[in-house]
């Protein structure tokens, strides 16, 4: 006769988000390589590291209840872009120059334009 008492837990098994990149590469989804690309966006601004920390949980969390197993990159992109755009309007557009590879600056003034409008009917404003 046996007197020991064991206990088992269950836990789900989850699946690995991936990230299917432009090339068609997938790789693991990376919090920490996330985190990192908005940090260096955020470089020199004063933004506090625990916003980017949210905002990168934020990202992943939505990733992981909207995709079952994979998650293209474009879409991490928008997101990140989405978040960086209420945090700090300058790491935006430099995330977004990088992202969306700007070749000229027509480029940077066709992202600006709705900050700038947009910022105008706040204030009742002209800019520029």
């Amino acid at each position: 006769m046996c007197f020991l008492r064991y206990t088992t837990y269950e836990r789900i098994e989850s699946t690995p988000l991936r990230v299917v990149k432009k090339s068609g590469e997938r790789v693991r989804f990376d919090r920490e390589r996330l985190l990192q690309g908005m940090l260096k966006a955020c470089e020199k601004l004063n933004v506090p590291i625990e916003d980017l920390e949210t905002a990168a949980s934020q990202i992943e969390t939505r990733c992981q209840e909207e995709y079952d197993r994979e998650v293209p990159s474009a879409v991490i992109g928008s997101l990140v872009m989405e978040e960086l755009k209420r945090i700090d309007q300058v790491a935006y557009v430099r995330f977004a120059s990088v992202y969306r590879e700007f070749k000229d600056v027509t480029q940077f003034l066709d992202e600006l334009r709705p900050m700038i409008e947009a910022r105008e009917g706040e204030d009742g404003s002209r800019v520029g």
